[in-house]
């Protein structure tokens, strides 16, 4: 033990420590609790090698999760890695928790030791760990500590596994106790009203219908056969009914004063009200059971499955428990006292309460028990590991206890083991593969809902957008009116400019005439003065004075702008047209210059 280093776990990181002189206080250990207890003792034996602080309080909860769970962290391989000296052959490394301490041996092949020695170190490490580390204070220390305590607690509460099995455990123990307190209810409420109406007990034995019975009756001499249908109503059933109020008539039951009768009516009908939260409370453990362990409820039903889980404390807890105390879970004061006594030990417990164990003989009992408690060890393993909550084996190993009953009776062999759980994972794929495509389909119509809602809201926000801006656009509603007047008065005058344009044309072929008249008669003129030059002149101030004519027109609106750019285009190729196609009296023209 010369070479020995304590590893020491504190909320704010992890911390390695040398300890000196450890063969003389490996021998006396009273003297280890004493130096314990004075820091200048302790830290003249103890020396801190590294502190290694965690990172964040993630990080903090992710190695305390670790350690809990006896799984050795990164951080801290890289810390002993780093830190522990691993070449030394004599080195060891003394630790609290036996867990940590077997995953440390197997991944590094660091050897551990423990002890008393040990263990006392680490009580001194934890008293004087603020003073061991430079720079950390005891306020910051008992901080960390309770913060990593408070993050650890909420999460184990957080992420628990068996908090599905918390609401079945606790509604069937709320379920019992109902039981006992309505039948100790309803007996109190027999025995009150019998004073008054004592021949209601020969008559209805049910105590449900006893204290409706008793809430509605009251006074028994109020009772006529004109309440025959209310009476009908609760009791189903006519011959009940009729005898209800015959015997009434002929009652020994004495008179009570009706604030007796007040108060028994006020217990009756909180006994019915009891009755029924325990018929909804029932309906509430069926479903639960059927959604958490679907197998057990089909093989043993919903009440011996579910108490046979809170029994064992949790769903996981009753799969790993094999079939041999499963048997006899609920039975240990027999099972105990068999055994001090040295007698039979008992052949089932909470498993007696299903329908098999009480369908099967006297001598098949112990057989059937043990068979059923097989079956449904196999159950439960398979409701606590599935993916998928399914009861298609719990269907499957009902038919086989069934089918071991009949063998029990008549004989008849059951089908084996192998052929059935085949069937059974057959049909649990399929059911499996249904049930994606199912939920599938749901997604698909979730993301087309949230679509739909997403565009109705875009739309509402867009109705919302537009009456703002109604109000700008109401400016101009005039305008737009405006050029709506206009837009229709052009159409109109469409028609009108079309009639115009035939005008213009018959207007521009006379000006044409004319003009080559004029040029006709200027030829004629030039050929006898000679004076060609002032004659052109002339032409042109004539052409100048015939295109006014053609430019004078009425003023149009500016949408007629589009066709009047049109139009000159239609000119050029008129003008075009003429150019290339000479007309007859050009031609004389021509032929009399070259006379000339």
């Amino acid at each position: 033990m010369a070479g020995l280093h304590v590893l020491y776990e504190h909320a704010s990181g992890y911390a390695l420590f040398r300890v000196e002189e450890v063969e003389e206080v490996g021998m006396l250990l009273p003297t280890v609790e004493k130096s314990v207890k004075s820091y200048e003792k302790f830290n003249s034996t103890v020396k801190l090698v590294a502190f290694s602080p965690f990172k964040s309080g993630t990080n903090a909860l992710d190695n305390c999760n670790a350690i809990s769970e006896g799984i050795l962290h990164d951080d801290l391989k890289v810390f002993l890695e780093n830190n522990f000296p691993l070449k030394k052959k004599k080195a060891t490394l003394g630790i609290a928790d036996s867990k940590i301490g077997s995953a440390i041996q197997e991944e590094l092949g660091i050897p551990l030791t423990g002890g008393d020695v040990v263990q006392e170190v680490i009580r001194g490490i934890k008293l004087h760990f603020h003073l061991l580390v430079k720079g950390l204070t005891e306020t910051s220390a008992s901080k960390a500590q309770l913060g990593l305590g408070h993050s650890y607690s909420r999460a184990k509460v957080k992420f628990n596994v068996h908090r599905a099995d918390n609401m079945i455990i606790q509604s069937i123990s709320l379920l019992d106790q109902l039981d006992k307190d309505i039948n100790t209810f309803s007996m109190r409420i027999r025995e009150w009203y019998s004073y008054h109406f004592p021949e209601l007990v020969k008559v209805v034995n049910d105590n449900y219908m006893y204290a409706r019975l008793a809430r509605i009756i009251g006074d028994r001499k109020l009772l006529k056969e004109d309440r025959l249908e209310e009476l009908e109503e609760i009791t189903m059933d006519s011959a009940k009914a009729e005898a209800i109020i015959q015997s009434a008539k002929s009652s020994m039951g004495m008179d009570i004063s009706p604030i007796d009768l007040i108060n028994i009516e006020t217990f009756a009908s909180r006994v019915v009200s009891l009755a029924e939260y325990r018929k909804s409370l029932h309906a509430y453990l069926q479903g639960k059971m059927h959604n958490v362990a679907p197998n057990l409820s089909a093989l043993i039903g919903e009440q011996v499955g579910a108490r046979l889980i809170s029994h064992a404390g949790s769903l996981t807890n009753l799969a790993k428990y094999p079939a041999s105390t499963v048997q006899i879970l609920g039975a240990e004061k027999a099972l105990f006292r068999a055994l001090k006594t040295r007698g039979n030990t008992p052949k089932y417990g909470l498993i007696f309460h299903s329908t098999f164990i009480g369908r099967a003989g006297a001598k098949n009992k112990g057989r059937i028990s043990r068979y059923l408690a097989n079956k449904c060890s196999i159950a439960s393993r398979v409701d606590c590991f599935a993916d998928v909550p399914t009861d298609v084996i719990g269907n499957k190993l009902r038919d086989q206890v069934e089918e071991r009953l009949s063998f029990y009776e008549t004989g008849t062999a059951p089908r084996k083991n192998i052929d059935v759980m085949k069937e059974a994972l057959s049909e649990m794929n399929e059911m499996i593969a249904k049930k994606r495509k199912e939920d599938k389909k749901k997604k698909k119509k979730r993301k087309l809902t949230e679509n739909g809602d997403h565009n109705a809201t875009t739309d509402g926000a867009e109705e919302e957008e537009t009456p703002a801006k109604k109000k700008k656009k109401g400016q101009s509603e005039g305008e737009q009116s405006a050029a709506d007047v206009s837009l229709n008065q052009s159409t109109i005058t469409d028609g009108e400019g079309e009639g115009k344009k035939k005008k213009k044309k018959k207007k521009q072929s006379e000006a044409e005439a004319t003009v080559t008249e004029t040029e006709v008669s200027l030829n004629e003129s030039a050929a006898a003065d000679g004076e060609s030059d002032g004659k052109k002149k002339k032409k042109k101030k004539k052409k100048e004075a015939a295109e006014p004519v053609e430019e004078e027109e009425p003023a149009e609106t500016p949408k007629k702008k589009k066709k009047k750019q049109a139009e000159p285009l239609e000119e050029s190729m008129v003008l075009a047209d003429d150019e290339g196609e000479p007309t007859p009296k050009k031609e004389k023209k021509k032929k009399k210059k070259d006379k000339k």
